[in-house]
């Protein structure tokens, strides 16, 4: 049973190796979209919907494997709060160990999703007085 275990996680990790292998091979290829954000551009990859800089060959490996790109660019927090997440996906979701890869995504996340003081999402309904149904 625990050979079984073992080798599981061996074609898994296999797995999760050659995609994030293929996925930067394509990476290069990919075409951006620019779009005008006061007096710079900032470039979208279309791929995934994040901003292209140093970094992002390494969060779409291990992000985009897991779950949408949506996740990343809906949540915005400081460093210490995108570390805060990966620990969780860590301890809760089975996210594996990010070595070397780990402080160049935390450098990516920090700088292009931020902690921001817009909310998205509506305010909190404010009911004064509730009635019963009949």
């Amino acid at each position: 049973m625990k050979n079984l275990h073992k080798i599981s996680l061996l074609v898994f990790s296999a797995a999760v190796l050659i995609s994030a292998s293929l996925k930067q091979e394509n990476l290069s290829s990919k075409k951006t979209l620019d779009v005008v954000v006061a007096d710079s551009t900032l470039k979208i990859d279309k791929a995934t919907g994040l901003k292209v800089d140093k970094g992002l060959d390494l969060v779409t490996a291990h992000c985009t494997g897991c779950h949408s790109s949506k996740l990343i660019t809906q949540f915005h927090t400081d460093r210490a709060g995108w570390l805060e997440k990966i620990r969780w996906m860590q301890q809760k979701q089975k996210l594996w160990a990010l070595g070397d890869a780990e402080p160049v995504i935390l450098d990516y996340l920090a700088k292009n999703y931020p902690a921001s003081e817009t909310v998205n999402r509506r305010a909190a309904l404010k009911v004064l007085e509730w009635y019963k149904l009949k």
